[in-house]
């Protein structure tokens, strides 16, 4: 890559932008037809679409018990077992309960050493890697598999997502490219919106984001999700009504999705609706109990002035830390984020932040350890990862609003304010507790 062409971004960014809005020239190939090469897989692929079509109905839960009924049956068969493996893949996306992915591992282990060159066990292999955070993994396993069926698109999209994880955006957007050019569909859509966005190109992401949710999944969850995504771009930018319509559908197509919940609390929340606020914000945790719903619970709490009810979640949040430690976790971003926007165990946020940079090196890695080192007074050192987090242009306003305290702290007043106005004018109510701050900031410094 010689250099930027698009905005801020690179010639990959430019080729993406063209391949995405010319797609129908390079839909080549049926649907599970691409998977690996030999009329084997492709009869089994045929056969997997109808299977998938004639249950298209069926909830998570329903194919975990078809799959395993079939496995009764036919345990010679180690398709079905890889279906099952993919059924509780599934299953966590949905409820975030990674004891579904400890047993997706363990079916795919038995299958592995069955079969060590199973290209189904293989591929769904990756996909544990990347959930486990074990991006380095991910990105030799999914290189293995490139070669392995360069034509699948899959194996491109895995590959982009853990470069993109690891902070080698060049060569994530590079795989993704290929991605798109094999098979334009709401998997390489997704993908190609949120690269567009990680370099500040929010229109074009939000109208491929679009072409994600058209292009659809057999899975509700699948689809769902885009609308999720979409609805958060929505809120990034400050359109509420179109957030709040887009959470909705989402929900309507997956009732009772945590994320979608999440969503429209934080919609409320930005309306300084503290009620519907934590009303929505208790279905999304009762459903699948997040660390950073707990703190979006003290905030709203705390703007509705019920103290005792915050005062549980801090405990919670405490509590859920504690659980961390004893399983001796040394890197959680979002636990140190958490720590550092309300100042409590500062000394642990550092320690979560700089523990996650081990695991991976993107620009919200680098956001959450700059803004630990701010809050442990170590500016000098804040500013250098905050330069880092703000490398693509991404238009998070969280972002510049910890680079503007940072140059304050750093005596840097011009840029502080500079830094803190753009925080506002992306999105004066990105945070339900952080975005007053900001303001309070810049008005001390005007």
């Amino acid at each position: 890559m010689d250099g930027p062409v698009f905005s801020d971004g690179t010639k990959t960014m430019k080729r993406i932008a063209i391949s995405v809005l010319f797609v129908p020239t390079l839909f080549v190939g049926a649907a599970f037809g691409q998977r690996s090469p030999g009329s084997e897989r492709l009869t089994q692929a045929y056969q997997d679409r109808l299977l998938t079509e004639s249950t298209s109905s069926l909830k998570t839960d329903e194919h975990i018990s078809m799959y395993e009924t079939l496995i009764k049956a036919q345990p010679e068969v180690l398709h079905y077992q890889n279906l099952l493996a993919g059924a509780y893949i599934q299953k966590v996306r949905e409820s975030m309960d990674y004891a579904y992915l400890d047993r997706a591992a363990s079916v795919l282990n038995a299958v592995l050493g069955a079969d060590a060159k199973n290209y189904e066990a293989a591929r769904l292999r990756t996909e544990i890697a990347l959930d486990r955070h074990e991006f380095k993994t991910a990105a030799e396993y999914s290189r293995k598999l490139t070669e392995w069926s360069a034509g699948d698109s899959w194996n491109w999209g895995t590959l982009g997502d853990a470069l993109t994880e690891m902070g080698d955006y060049d060569k994530a957007g590079e795989a993704y490219q290929k991605m798109v050019n094999l098979r334009p569909d709401l998997s390489s859509y997704n993908r190609a919106a949120y690269f567009r966005f990680l370099y500040g190109d929010t229109d074009n992401a939000v109208k491929i984001m679009k072409m994600a949710i058209s292009a659809g999944s057999p899975m509700p969850e699948n689809t769902a999700w885009c609308e999720v995504e979409l609805g958060k771009l929505y809120l990034k930018t400050g359109k509420l009504k179109e957030a709040a319509q887009t959470f909705q559908t989402a929900l309507r197509r997956f009732p009772g999705y945590h994320p979608a919940l999440a969503g429209l609390a934080q919609t409320y929340a930005a309306q300084n609706d503290w009620k519907q606020a934590i009303e929505q914000m208790k279905r999304a945790h009762a459903a699948t109990p997040l660390p950073d719903y707990v703190a979006a619970l003290f905030d709203y709490y705390t703007a509705a002035g019920e103290t005792k009810e915050a005062a549980k979640q801090k405990e919670l949040i405490q509590v859920i830390d504690q659980l961390g430690q004893a399983a001796k976790e040394k890197a959680n971003r979002n636990i140190a984020m958490i720590y550092a926007d309300h100042d409590w165990n500062l000394g642990r946020a550092l320690e979560l932040a700089k523990g996650e940079l081990e695991v991976r090196g993107d620009i919200y890695t680098y956001d959450a350890l700059a803004w630990a080192l701010y809050k442990n007074g170590k500016f000098v050192e804040a500013g250098e990862a905050m330069k880092k987090a703000l490398l693509l242009g991404t238009p998070e306003a969280s972002f510049y609003y910890h680079a503007g305290l940072i140059a304050n702290a750093l005596g840097k007043k011009d840029e502080a304010r500079t830094q803190l106005k753009k925080a506002l004018e992306l999105n004066p109510n990105f945070d339900a507790r952080q975005a007053t701050l900001a303001g309070k900031a810049l008005q001390e410094l005007s």
